[in-house]
């Protein structure tokens, strides 16, 4: 297992810094939380670090990766930002936000990373851990969310531990994740902004910024534009059905709001998303709940959840959660 450090003890804090930089100096795999999601994190410029992030989770190598650096300034000395991105990197950064960009021919980005492609997908994360490991590294670091290709993505220490144990040379425990969702992936085609991925930014935040609609993305699932866009994604063991509006024998229950429906006193297991109906708090629950309920149950029903800000997000994961399922 990891060598693990837990962030809310001061000491633990900074030896758990300063080992996470060793590691990753030496072309390890650290697990680290950011505002979103936990990632696992590498030195992006290795080719064999990076590489050795697509074995831990068994990616397929054709899925780009998000580049993690500390300031909108490292951002711009490894891809080209448009106005356009700059007013988005201003707005926005730090937070889940990635930007999909042209990339510099002397980034010294692994192609491994953003997969051959002639771009490279960028966040400047806003959590303070992150930004302690990206500092003392003094790299841009490889953090896709740490969990094996296609699963449930992680919100605690615990979830990163269970689904990549000894491939990760350090993990930094900072406790459950604050928005619980991978960050909005945003790209560029010419002057439009598309929308590649709905995450922990909302689409009307990024609207007003640009003051225009958001395009719809292009691409296929077996040659991705972005990370997150495969089609069957996020996904537990469970078969999960949507929009339900009664609850099988048999099936758990993912719930949402206050009124639970027919056959919720007879399920498997029941977890709310928001009792009160709060998108943002079921956005933070949601992968966590997933988890909890793929343990109790081999299906779950999944209630209807409205799609207007961060629940467009919320759609999305669960959509390929339950894809081919």
């Amino acid at each position: 297992m990891p060598e693990t450090y837990l962030m809310s003890n001061p000491a633990r804090a900074r030896a758990g810094i300063a080992a996470a930089a060793a590691a990753l100096a030496r072309g390890a795999l650290v697990g680290l939380p950011t505002e979103t999601v936990y990632g696992l994190a590498a030195d992006a410029r290795s080719d064999r670090a990076v590489a050795a992030i697509f074995a831990a989770k068994g990616r397929p190598q054709f899925n780009p990766l998000i580049v993690h650096v500390a300031a909108a300034d490292d951002a711009g000395r490894i891809a080209r930002l448009s106005a356009a991105a700059e007013r988005l990197a201003a707005a926005f950064w730090p937070g889940p936000l990635t930007l999909v960009l042209p990339r510099r021919r002397a980034s010294g980005i692994s192609d491994l990373a953003t997969a051959g492609l002639d771009t490279v997908a960028i966040r400047v994360p806003d959590h303070a851990v992150a930004q302690a490991v990206l500092a003392a590294a003094a790299m841009p670091v490889a953090a896709p969310s740490a969990n094996r290709s296609g699963h449930v993505s992680p919100t605690t220490a615990g979830h990163v531990a269970a689904d990549l144990g000894d491939a990760i040379a350090v993990l930094l425990d900072a406790g459950p994740t604050g928005i619980g969702l991978e960050s909005t992936v945003v790209g560029f085609d010419g002057d439009r902004a598309v929308l590649l991925r709905p995450g922990g930014l909302p689409r009307d935040a990024i609207e007003a910024v640009l003051g225009a609609a958001l395009a719809a993305p292009g691409g296929t699932a077996d040659r991705p534009a972005s990370p997150g866009m495969l089609a069957k994604h996020y996904a537990p063991a469970a078969r999960v059905r949507l929009e339900a509006t009664d609850v099988q024998p048999g099936e758990a229950l993912l719930a949402f709001g206050p009124a639970l429906p027919p056959g919720a006193d007879r399920a498997a297991s029941v977890a709310n998303l928001s009792p009160a109906g709060d998108v943002v708090e079921a956005a933070a629950n949601l992968f966590a709940m997933l988890r909890a309920l793929d343990a109790k149950s081999d299906a779950i029903a999944v209630m209807p959840i409205p799609h207007e800000g961060l629940g467009e997000a919320i759609a999305d994961r669960l959509r390929r959660a339950a894809e081919g399922r």
